[in-house]
C-alpha cells in the first residue's frame, strides 16, 4: 500500500489505451501546450475540469483552490493568470464554481473551522456585500446555493481587475472572462452571464490610467 500499486496500474492501463487510439499523443503532447482555456474551479473532488467540459489533456490550464477564489494577494494565483494570459495566450478564462460547495457552506456558519477560516473570510465578504438578498433566499441550501452564484460573479470581476487581464485588453487581445456554475445532482454546467471580454465593461473605480 505504501506505493499504491493499484494508481500505477490504473495509470499504465489509462496510458496504454490512449496510445492504441492515437499512437502519436505522447509525442505531440510532451512538446507543447496550447490551451484556449483557464479554468479557475473549486478543488472539489467531484469538480474535475477537462472531465465535466469534455477537453482532453493539453486543452485547459487549471487552477482550484476551496470556492475558487481570485484574490489579490494570491501569487499563486495571480501567477497563473499570467503565464496563462501572456504566455500560453488562452482566449477564454473560465471561473467555475459548483452548488453544494462546501467552502460556501462554511462560510455562511458562525463555528470554528481551523486554519481555513481565514481564508473563508474572503467568501463572508462577498456574503456581507450581499447579505440581505441571501438572507431572504429561503432555506440554508438556497442561501448557499446563491451565494455559490454570487462569489463566482464577484471573482469574475476580480479576474478583470487584475493588471493582468487589463493590460492584455490594452493590447488588443481577445480574452474573455466568464462565470459558470456547476450542478454535482445532474452534471450540468449553467452560464451566470457575467462574461466580460473589454476593459469597457469592467467597474470604472478599478480601472488603470493609461
Amino acid at each position: 500500500m505504501k506505493t499504491l500499486k493499484y494508481i500505477f496500474d490504473s495509470n499504465r492501463a489509462w496510458a496504454e489505451n490512449v496510445v492504441r487510439e492515437e499512437p502519436d499523443f505522447f509525442d505531440i503532447l510532451s512538446k507543447e501546450q496550447n490551451p484556449e482555456y483557464l479554468w479557475i474551479g473549486c478543488s472539489d473532488s467531484r469538480v474535475p475540469a477537462n472531465e465535466i467540459i469534455g477537453k482532453r489533456p493539453g486543452e485547459v490550464f487549471v487552477h482550484r483552490n476551496i470556492a475558487n477564489m481570485v484574490l489579490h494577494a494570491d501569487m499563486n494565483c495571480l501567477s497563473v493568470i499570467q503565464y496563462a494570459v501572456e504566455i500560453l495566450k488562452v482566449k477564454h478564462i473560465i471561473v467555475c464554481g459548483h452548488y453544494d460547495c462546501g467552502g460556501i457552506k462554511a462560510a455562511l456558519e458562525k463555528q470554528e473551522h481551523g486554519l481555513i477560516d481565514n481564508w473563508l473570510r474572503n467568501v463572508k465578504d462577498v456574503y456581507r456585500y450581499h447579505r440581505e438578498v441571501i438572507d431572504s433566499a429561503g432555506t440554508q441550501k438556497e442561501k448557499a446555493n446563491l451565494l455559490s452564484e454570487l462569489n463566482i460573479a464577484e471573482q469574475v470581476a476580480s479576474v478583470c481587475h487584475t493588471t493582468i487581464v487589463q493590460n492584455a485588453w490594452k493590447s488588443g487581445a481577445e480574452l474573455s472572462v466568464h462565470g459558470w456554475i456547476y450542478s454535482l445532482s445532474n452534471g450540468l454546467l449553467k452560464d451566470l452571464n457575467v462574461t466580460t471580454s473589454s476593459l469597457d465593461e469592467i467597474s470604472s473605480i478599478h480601472l488603470l490610467n493609461d
